[in-house]
């Protein structure tokens, strides 16, 4: 099981001091914390992506790369990644760079975006957003995948001949997580592929998240990637902490107050009983993510939105301090216990390699010597092993009578 927090990367005034940090400050300090989750024993680090105000992260892979060189065991992914307004060649390159960069300590987390305006800053109409989401993923799924992918799409320019660089580290692509709070086509495509599904539980009753993971794990099973108990689910999540519930209420209630995800609603009170939201002393937080796994099953990873809603950076990483320190140990214990042992393990780049090659020896692509040319087409890419099983086939024949 893993463990982790996610942003959003919002600039926004904390309602209590009156103060908005510039975005300097957020960017500086979204590195902090990330490296304070490794150092409480987190597992995971997720930053969404968006491309307007109030929000910072617009380049993912930059930021994700330098928490990847200042770290030394932390996870790091996205929350989401868009693969409808990014062009997929593009999601290939920069991902399997950072995976290469971060010694295979990345995955990704896929997802449509649902900020209309931004779709034709890009090219592209929202109004197609599930056709592109579907086919851009397939187009990223051959790219990590074949060496010389020659395609032909409704979204995009065809492609002859070519071959995305690097190729992926170990020759085994990222693990790829497909982000979800209502769409039933994702969890489909998930399902297809084998990937992870991953749910923002945040702000609706679980019977609606429920419905979703039913289906994905139906599916998975469908299609021959294992059991229903054996489908790779990851939850989103938002906590705030305090040694004692009256404390938690109240430090967070102007901030839950202002936030537009949640203000100007269902009180604190109502959308904590009603919705996943955790608030309360770390025993509280710990009941209460333990009924997600009642309600869900076994799941392989939990992240937690902490810093959103103008949260100063001292109060997130005085909630790291107690999500580190006093809930995850109990949850990773608790949850241990009670898992299935057919269950899927949380998937890593580590496990991925030893699938692949078991005790072999793991190989990484090379180029031949004639290397390939994604200009014209005419002399493509062949790794070295290709060459070298060509060679031997070529010998064979040469050496029968």
């Amino acid at each position: 099981m893993q463990f982790g927090i996610f942003s959003v990367s919002d600039v926004t005034r904390d309602p209590v001091s009156g103060e908005t940090p510039s975005e300097a400050e957020r960017i500086r300090g979204i590195v902090e914390i990330a490296r304070t989750a490794e150092q409480v024993g987190l597992d995971v680090f997720a930053i969404g992506e968006h491309h307007n105000p109030p929000f910072f992260s617009s380049s993912p892979t930059t930021l994700l790369a330098a928490i990847a060189a200042t770290t030394e065991r932390l996870l790091v992914t996205t929350s989401t990644t868009l693969i409808t307004t990014n062009d997929p060649v593009r999601i290939a390159e920069e991902y399997a760079m950072l995976q290469h960069l971060a010694g295979g300590r990345m995955d990704l987390m896929l997802g449509r975006g649902n900020t209309a305006p931004v779709y034709p800053w890009f090219g592209q109409d929202i109004r197609q957003g599930l056709p592109l989401a579907l086919e851009n993923y397939n187009l990223l799924h051959r790219l990590w995948r074949e060496d010389v992918v020659n395609w032909e799409g409704k979204f995009r320019s065809p492609l002859q001949g070519f071959t995305s660089t690097p190729r992926p580290l170990d020759d085994v692509p990222p693990f790829v997580w497909h982000g979800s709070i209502r769409t039933p086509e994702i969890a489909e495509q998930a399902a297809f592929y084998g990937n992870g599904f991953f749910v923002n539980h945040i702000f609706w009753p679980s019977a609606h998240s429920k419905r979703l993971i039913e289906f994905y794990r139906e599916r998975f099973e469908h299609y021959g990637h294992g059991t229903r108990k054996q489908a790779i689910i990851g939850l989103g999540g938002q906590t705030y902490i305090a040694k004692n519930s009256q404390d938690a209420y109240r430090e967070f209630r102007p901030y839950f107050d202002e936030a537009p995800v949640y203000g100007h609603g269902p009180s604190l009170e109502q959308f904590s009983t009603q919705t996943p939201l955790a608030v309360g002393s770390p025993q509280e937080v710990i009941d209460k993510i333990l009924t997600f796994q009642d309600t869900f099953g076994d799941y392989q990873r939990q992240l937690f939105l902490i810093d959103h809603a103008g949260l100063p950076l001292s109060t997130v990483l005085s909630q790291l301090e107690l999500l580190g320190g006093e809930v995850v140990p109990v949850l990773r214990r608790e949850l241990a216990a009670r898992r299935d042992p057919e269950s899927a393990e949380a998937p890593t780049h580590a496990a991925l390699v030893r699938a692949r090659y078991g005790d072999g020896e793991v190989r990484e692509p090379r180029p031949r010597a004639n290397r390939g040319d994604n200009v014209t087409g005419g002399s493509p890419y062949l790794d070295s092993a290709t060459v070298r099983t060509t060679a031997s086939a070529d010998d064979r024949r040469t050496a029968t009578p």
